[in-house]
């Protein structure tokens, strides 16, 4: 029956549906990527080439724009494709601990195990029942912070939520990529509606002909509305980030021995800002794993 029950479910991972629904959570992804290189078409090309006069200020234009327009990319890129860590072997119900958790006939006797397992670990989370939390999927002890992701269908340390946007947990293995993503998104966005407002005053006096006009026209609203929602969602986390909070603990806050406590993990607004970003100044604002923790 077991080896029913494997083959069956590689097969259903194999087949058509399993790789269509694979195929489908990449949509989002693929729409912002689109968005941003049409961005760039209408920045560089319609912008710069085809409207601004100024070779100083085109220049300028292009330098700042490409520099942010890199940064932006890569941060999205690690935020996208850096992969889970796993979490430690250490964690793992072993194979004769889980036959005898699951013939357990209580939930006391089941905690007594779970207990006995996790002396040797580094877990202070409680469930609200006060007990070691404990992944029944993934058959094993939860580190702290530590969530099961039902789409990704593991156990993700630190988890703050799952980001359709990114197709990707963010989580311990990517948290500051996704803070930089949205740093750099932001102003990137800014840089574009301030840089594009003089020239949708310009089409809107009918100064500018062509049909690169309309480009300049979308390219400034679409930055402003991106810029508008990506300012509050920015410094939400920034919030988060120096309160040592992920979104999951802002919403229910980390059980302990001692009861709920949403400041359980917070050190200090420098040390929790360091513990994402690492103790090295000159990578603090580069998509580079630096975390100390």
């Amino acid at each position: 029956m077991y080896i029913y029950n494997t083959v069956n479910r590689m097969g259903k991972q194999n087949g058509s549906c399993w790789w269509f629904v694979k195929a489908v959570k990449w949509i989002p992804v693929i729409f912002i990527l689109t968005i941003v290189l049409w961005s760039y078409y209408a920045y560089v090309v319609q912008l710069c080439f085809y409207t601004v006069d100024n070779y100083v200020q085109k220049a300028f234009y292009l330098f700042f724009y490409h520099i942010l327009f890199l940064l932006f990319l890569w941060s999205y890129w690690q935020t996208v494709f850096t992969d889970l860590i796993e979490v430690p072997y250490k964690f793992k119900i072993p194979d004769v601990e889980m036959e005898k958790f699951q013939q357990a006939e209580t939930e006391e006797a089941q905690r007594q195990i779970l207990e006995r397992f996790a002396q040797g670990l580094p877990v202070t989370n409680r469930t609200i029942k006060g007990v070691i939390r404990f992944c029944e999927k993934c058959q094993l002890i939860k580190p702290d912070r530590a969530h099961h992701c039902s789409v990704c269908s593991t156990c993700v340390l630190k988890m703050d939520h799952h980001c359709p946007w990114v197709n990707n947990c963010i989580g311990f293995h990517n948290y500051k990529f996704f803070m930089l993503f949205l740093a750099y998104a932001l102003l990137y966005c800014i840089f574009i509606t301030a840089t594009s407002l003089q020239y949708l005053i310009r089409f809107w006096k009918g100064e500018l002909d062509g049909m690169g006009r309309f480009h300049l026209l979308f390219l400034f609203f679409v930055a402003l509305m991106f810029a508008v929602s990506l300012n509050s969602l920015f410094f939400y986390h920034c919030y988060l980030v120096l309160h040592n909070r992920s979104t999951l603990e802002a919403f229910t806050p980390p059980m302990f021995r001692t009861g709920k406590d949403k400041d359980g993990f917070s050190l200090g607004k420098y040390n929790n800002f360091q513990e994402v970003f690492g103790d090295n100044p000159k990578l603090w604002f580069l998509p580079i794993f630096t975390r100390i923790t």
